[in-house]
């Protein structure tokens, strides 16, 4: 497995005396590691539960069981970092088997030209913070790298790095409906 740097974040919030203060300075806690995804690591950073979220809400949201999908009108913010993929691994996997260790396994496309093809009830925002990696639809794909930012509208995709080196990710998924 890939070493993985920790992904810090950093909470405001206010004082008693309503002033603004950072609450919280650590590294991500809510980390899923490789699981079916052969090295992939995600940091759950933030989660909502609802829209508006509420401004004055907990210091810690992501205490929950690690899920895909963000709860009924709520988002979550994630990074993942994912390893360079090897072809013929990739021909061994269960994609659906992988995507239900984050409570997924719904959102696997069955016979689909990656084994991690899947579709959310998400918009989702991603932004390629290091490296490269390429984004497959269903007949299609799109090359992306570090700066580059996607907005995914609930359609069927997967994340594909060709590259050798690892490519990181971040994401908000925000819950939505079609």
């Amino acid at each position: 497995m890939i070493a993985v740097d920790a992904a810090r974040r950093v909470v405001t919030g206010h004082d008693n005396e309503g002033k603004a203060v950072v609450v919280s300075d650590v590294d991500a806690a809510d980390i899923q590691v490789g699981g079916g995804r052969r090295g992939a690591t995600l940091f759950n950073l933030w989660r909502t539960d609802a829209t508006p979220a509420a401004i004055g809400g907990p210091d810690e949201t992501v205490t929950e069981q690690f899920t895909l999908a963000p709860p009924k009108g709520g988002s979550i913010f994630r990074v993942v970092e994912f390893p360079p993929e090897d072809p013929e691994a990739l021909k061994t996997i269960d994609g659906k088997a992988a995507f239900a260790e984050i409570g997924a396994a719904d959102a696997i496309v069955e016979g689909a030209r990656h084994p991690f093809m899947h579709r959310t009830e998400t918009i989702d925002y991603a932004i390629i913070l290091t490296g490269s990696i390429t984004m497959l639809l269903d007949d299609s794909e799109v090359e992306m790298a570090a700066g580059d930012v996607m907005v995914q509208r609930g359609t069927n995709h997967a994340w594909s790095n060709r590259g050798s080196e690892p490519c990181r990710v971040a994401f908000v998924l925000v819950d939505a409906e079609r």
